[in-house]
């Protein structure tokens, strides 16, 4: 290939893809892939709790009820501030694309309080539930239903917490950089998956089905 071939090619960005060598684009469109297919099987997964959920409401002969136990003040307070963490991860996102590594740490640290916030909230919630009244998962469907669904989504949560624990540290160590942006995008990905079907249990649990 000539040097006049070569230097057309650079000008029109043939063989790149946005400033990348061409495996580097590859190696970024596989792991958006892979991730793109793991938040498929996902919402999947969920989508199976929640049609169980919807199916065995109101089917119990024995108490309590949802509307006997749910609670509108605590559970509000954790979708606020989980909802809230879905802009500051997004914000994060943004000041790592800019290479702003400060605003990146900043919004980091504030989407992982919120989640630690969220869970808090969650933990809160069943200890009321089992404790004050005596609802465990082997009480009655209702118990079982939504035990399996809200807790999976917390685990799902706090997996979340703990990724993003680990690449604030790795940025406190100077391990993360703009170059990483790609990286965290389909982390933030996941992130925005759990907000999301927690929209739909809190609509499904809390408000259709309380």
């Amino acid at each position: 290939m000539s040097e006049a071939h070569l230097t057309s090619a650079a000008a029109t960005g043939h063989g790149h893809h946005r400033g990348f060598p061409a495996a580097d684009f590859n190696e970024e469109h596989r792991v958006q892939v892979g991730m793109a297919c793991f938040i498929c099987s996902e919402a999947a997964f969920f989508s199976t709790l929640i049609v169980a959920y919807i199916t065995y409401l109101g089917k119990d002969t024995i108490g309590p009820t949802p509307a006997e136990v749910l609670r509108w003040p605590l559970v509000i307070a954790g979708t606020i501030a989980l909802v809230s963490s879905s802009f500051t991860v997004h914000w994060a996102n943004s000041a790592l694309r800019q290479g702003d590594l400060s605003a990146f740490r900043r919004w980091l640290a504030a989407t992982i309080l919120l989640g630690i916030a969220f869970l808090a909230g969650t933990a809160a919630e069943w200890r009321d539930l089992i404790v004050e009244h005596g609802l465990t998962i082997g009480t009655n469907l209702f118990g079982t239903t939504y035990f399996t669904l809200v807790g999976f989504h917390a685990l799902h949560v706090t997996v979340g917490v703990i990724v993003l624990t680990l690449m604030l540290a790795l940025s406190a160590k100077r391990f993360v950089s703009q170059q990483h942006q790609v990286g965290f995008e389909v982390v933030s990905w996941y992130w925005h998956l759990v907000d999301s079907v927690w929209l739909v249990v809190f609509t499904v649990v809390y408000v259709i089905g309380r």
